[in-house]
Order: structure tokens, then C-alpha cells, then sequence
């Protein structure tokens, strides 16, 4: 089903921005308003190792942008499967995270989703507030960038409509919470602003608004731009990015073919039943961070910004970082949620482990580019 492709933003008197203020994906407008600059054309992607020895020489990934490719049929195979068996689980993640959010922000809440894993979890939340309890939220895309923070322009545009304690983050889960900690670190400038990040799933234990505590499989994981309205991850370089504008990002038009942007929102949609809750997978006592500093010190690893912990985090160091080699919990090592994380370690050579992990089903560990 095809949708509509372009949301125009009218911008703040106050906070104009420079140049392009049209960003393109292939959400419809009606799902969500991206507040960011389009800058299709101007930014030369650059391949895996490439960045990732750029990223370890100090230089920002922000400042990068990566080559983005359609899997391979067989990844694309175990996707499919991936989102058939876990939809239910993602959109009962969705109803209790729904839920959740009402309770605490009301029926006036505007979701703001941080771009681009937020995105489609921010589409699935506000039709799910419309679908069960018949509330129209508005919903917005925006950037953050660790170490650089929030798009302050995009922060003017929605306090210059929205009353600060109606905004409400949304991302897809957590690994660290590093992004969480650059969220509640930026939003002290912000009186009245919420700095609780809302996500599907925290097996970090750093939040109590997610929809579990488990470390589930969320299909869209599993895909970059693809799954996430063709969008490129945000960008930030003061070259292309002016002092009035928005965050960047890339619109990967030449993939329309291969976009499952709208297939992967109605199939958790389909599963929007009434009266179900996600049922709640605890994690061992204490702080997901806490374990990744055991495994960093376990490896040898000195930075532990090379260990990305929990599926998702897992799937994004083999999707778009050079990896070392992939940890699996020993309890999981046959579950049918890491069946992607397999098929992408296979394909890309990289050795599976498996380690006795508390709070994740997996970790992926990035080589460090000058052992390379």
C-alpha cells in the first residue's frame, strides 16, 4: 500500500530555517511530521570500514553518513519470518508502552519521536491511541545525536506550539541508555520538559516507561532506512547543517522498491487486539551498563562504546559497524529472535559466542579498527 511521501513544514517565525524545508519519506503526513533538513544529494556515503576507522580516530559519525544496501534474500527471508512470529509481542509492547504514556501524560500528550529507530514506534503508538481509546495525538520526528545533543531548532519549533509537559520522547528500546542519559542531560535547559524517554523495550532497566523489560526481538530492528521511511540516520556537520537549520538527514528514494515501511506498520497493526498485556520478562538485579563493563573487562575492551548489548543494538553493529564477534546468552543461543543476528554474523563472517548474559539475549562487540 503506498502512501503519501512528502510532509511540507511551515517554520517558525522565530526559529526560520535556512534552505530546504521539505523533508521527504515515505510515511504519510497524517503519521508523523519530520523535523529535519533534507539534504538528499549533498552528503557522499561512505563505506563500512571507512567510518568505522574515521568513528575510532575521534571523528563524529554524525558528520558521516553510511553506504545503505538491500540484504541479501536469504536476511530478507529470516526478516519476514522474524516479523510473522514477533508482531504480537511487539504491539502487545506497543498497548502496555500506550497505555503507560496516557496514564502519565494524558490525552493531550504530542509524541516526539527521536529519528529514525523512533520513528516507526512513534507511528504505532499514535494509532494505537487512536484505534483503542479514540485519541488523536500529534507526532513528530526529531534529532539527537550522542555527544552533540538535541536539535534545538526543532526543540523551538514544538515549545512555540506545545506547552512543555506535553511532549512526550519516544524511542524504539534501549542498550546502554546512553541515549537517555544525552536526552536527560539536554532537556535541564528545558523547564517543564519531561526528560523520561518512552520505549518498547529497556532490558537496561533504566526506565519505567517501556512496554517490557525484556530484551524482545522489535521487527524493525532487524532493517535500516527500509523499515524507517526511507530516512537516513540524522546528520550534523556545520558545512551543510546552518545555525538555523534542522538536524539533517537522507531521503534513499533509489530503494522505494525494496521499502517496508507501511508493510511492517500494518502487520503489528493487524495484532492491535483489545484487553491483551505484554507479558513482563524480568531482567537480573541492577543496571544493563553494569554488565557491559563486566564483558568490556572480561574482552579486554577499553572503550566500552565498542559493546553494544540487547538485540536491537546487536543487529545495528552488524548492519552498519565492522564487528569483532557477537555474544549470544547461552539460555537463547536456539531462540528464534536472534535468527537475523545468525544469518548477518554468517554472512558477514563473524564469529557467534555464546556467554552467559543476564540482562541481553545478545551483545555485539566492534573491532577495533587498529588491530584491524
Amino acid at each position: 500500500m503506498k502512501e503519501k511521501r512528502f510532509q511540507l513544514l511551515i517554520l517558525s517565525p522565530r526559529k526560520r530555517t535556512r534552505g530546504i524545508n521539505m523533508m521527504r519519506s515515505s510515511y504519510s503526513e497524517e503519521d508523523v511530521t519530520l523535523l529535519l533538513k533534507d539534504i538528499t544529494g549533498l552528503v557522499q556515503p561512505q563505506p563500512t570500514q571507512e567510518r568505522e576507522r574515521l568513528i575510532q580516530a575521534g571523528k563524529h559519525y554524525c558528520e558521516m553518513l553510511p553506504v545503505e544496501y538491500v540484504p541479501s534474500g536469504r536476511y530478507m527471508e529470516v526478516y519476514r519470518e522474524a516479523l510473522r512470529n514477533y508482531a504480537a509481542s511487539t504491539a502487545q509492547a506497543v498497548a502496555a508502552l500506550a497505555g503507560r504514556i496516557l496514564e502519565k501524560k494524558g490525552e493531550d500528550v504530542v509524541l516526539v519521536s527521536l529519528a529514525r529507530a523512533g520513528l516507526p514506534i512513534g507511528i504505532l503508538l499514535k494509532r494505537y491511541l487512536r484505534i483503542r481509546y479514540g485519541i488523536e495525538v500529534k507526532h513528530y520526528g526529531i534529532s539527537i545525536i550522542k555527544g552533540r545533543g538535541i536539535d534545538k531548532n526543532a526543540m523551538a519549533y514544538l515549545l512555540d506550539r506545545y506547552a512543555p509537559k506535553r511532549l512526550q520522547f519516544v524511542d524504539g528500546w534501549i542498550g546502554k541508555g546512553a541515549i537517555l542519559n544525552e536526552l536527560r542531560k539536554e532537556l535541564e535547559g528545558y523547564e517543564g520538559v519531561s526528560p523520561d524517554l518512552a520505549v518498547l523495550a529497556d532490558p537496561a532497566n533504566v526506565t519505567d516507561l517501556c512496554g517490557t523489560h525484556g530484551d524482545i526481538l522489535i521487527p524493525s530492528s532487524c532493517l535500516n532506512s527500509t523499515v524507517s521511511g526511507l530516512v537516513s540516520r540524522t546528520f550534523l556537520r556545520n558545512d551543510i547543517i546552518g545555525e538555523g537549520d534542522f538536524h539533517g538527514a537522507v531521503y534513499y528514494g533509489e530503494l522505494a522498491d525494496a521499502d517496508l515501511s507501511y508493510e511492517f506498520i500494518h502487520a503489528i497493526e493487524k495484532e492491535f487486539g483489545a484487553g491483551f498485556r505484554v507479558p513482563e520478562e524480568k531482567t537480573a538485579a541492577g543496571f544493563g551498563v553494569d554488565e557491559v563493563r563486566e564483558i568490556a573487562g572480561k574482552f579486554g575492551i577499553g572503550d566500552i562504546n565498542l559493546v553494544k548489548p540487547g538485540i536491537g543494538e546487536t543487529t545495528r553493529v552488524l548492519l552498519r559497524r565492522v564487528p569483532w564477534k557477537v555474544l549470544v546468552d547461552e539460555k537463547h543461543a536456539k531462540d528464534a529472535s536472534l535468527a537475523h543476528i545468525l544469518r548477518l554474523a554468517e554472512e558477514k563472517n563473524v564469529p557467534v559466542e555464546c556467554y552467559p548474559l543476564r540482562h541481553y539475549r545478545a551483545c555485539g562487540i566492534i573491532k577495533r579498527m587498529a588491530e584491524a
